[in-house]
């Protein structure tokens, strides 16, 4: 990269399109996400398995087809597909096809039924499934100067900020419906409209089934004053540098994402409540199993510890899932 590259001022949408996905961005690293940072994929194969359950809800809703579809959107290293198709009872996934939706590389010991893309098929009937997908599509981020007016927030590739033109048109359309920003000098936003549009392209691939966006989030009556933009490198948050060292993210409003879809029954849930339901709940063991089968007992008692974290208050548990129908009932709704 040439010296005038590495001083080029770009919106963080382009500076962050570049740094994660670009030819030697930080999303096409060999050790993949997993490298870097924890999610509810890789706390738990319980998360694996409640993905599972739901696919079978959905496959019940469905009538039991001769084919169903699971997709995995932002794959990584295909771990969640993989544990969903492990889960699954025999007879669904003798009719189930698995998608891996990643622009990375396909990982070379990645199950051989496991079809990898950098798009989602069209007429899913299924499951598509986003974990902490929506986090990681850039976007641009406005902040307030000092007479009162919302301006996009350019960045260098060492991660250096300054404010550029006044935000306008669409994004200041979307910033008035969906967080406002007031005239507080350095509020800040992230302006959610690429999201919105790849959720509502994401959910328009289903003919039948349910499409479900699990992220970091925050909606209208509590949206953070200065933003939520970061980074993470080999497991820590650090400041978020467009370079391709580190991921960078910023929490979902998914609220608006919701609206965007113009699909009804959409709703939003917490996580905790989306396990439970599938019944991960973090329950402990009966006391006196570890008198009967103490074998099971301390099984049973690590796996409530798994799903405690999948499940915990101002952890796991507080991130939001979004469920969009689509020509079958709310199936966490029994």
């Amino acid at each position: 990269m040439t010296e005038v590259a590495a001083g080029e001022w770009r919106g963080w949408r382009a500076a962050t399109e570049a740094a994660l996905y670009g030819p030697d961005g930080f999303y096409r690293r060999p050790e993949g996400p997993a490298g870097h940072f924890r999610t509810s994929v890789h706390a738990s194969p319980l998360f694996a398995l409640a993905v599972a359950r739901l696919l079978c809800r959905v496959d019940e809703a469905l009538g039991r087809p001769e084919r169903l579809d699971f997709v995995d959107m932002a794959a990584g290293r295909g771990e969640l597909v993989t544990g969903v198709l492990a889960a699954l009872p025999a007879d669904v996934a003798a009719r189930t096809r698995t998608y891996a939706v990643e622009l990375a590389d396909r990982p070379e010991t990645l199950d051989h039924r496991i079809e990898w893309r950098s798009e989602p098929p069209l007429r899913i009937k299924g499951l598509l499934f986003a974990n902490e997908w929506l986090d990681n599509v850039p976007l641009e981020v406005a902040e307030v100067d000092s007479a009162g007016v919302p301006r996009l927030v350019l960045v260098r590739r060492d991660g250096t900020e300054r404010l550029g033109e006044p935000v306008a048109g669409a994004e200041a359309q979307w910033l008035a419906r969906w967080w406002p920003l007031g005239g507080a000098q350095g509020a800040r936003a992230e302006i959610g409209l690429p999201r919105d549009a790849a959720w509502a392209a994401a959910a328009a691939t289903l003919e039948r089934g349910l499409a479900v966006a699990v992220d970091y989030a925050h909606t209208a009556p509590a949206r953070p004053p200065f933003g939520t933009l970061t980074g993470f490198r080999e497991g820590r948050e650090t400041v978020p540098v467009p370079d391709g060292s580190c991921d960078i993210t910023a929490h979902v409003a998914l609220d608006a994402c919701a609206t965007a879809c113009a699909l009804s029954g959409a709703r939003l849930v917490s996580q905790r409540e989306a396990l439970h339901a599938v019944g991960i709940t973090g329950a402990r063991p009966p006391l006196e199993l570890a008198s009967t089968n103490p074998t099971e007992y301390v099984r049973a008692l690590a796996t409530a510890g798994e799903a405690a974290e999948l499940t915990a208050t101002a952890g796991l548990g507080d991130f939001g899932w979004l469920l969009q129908p689509v020509g079958i009932p709310d199936v966490l709704a029994h």
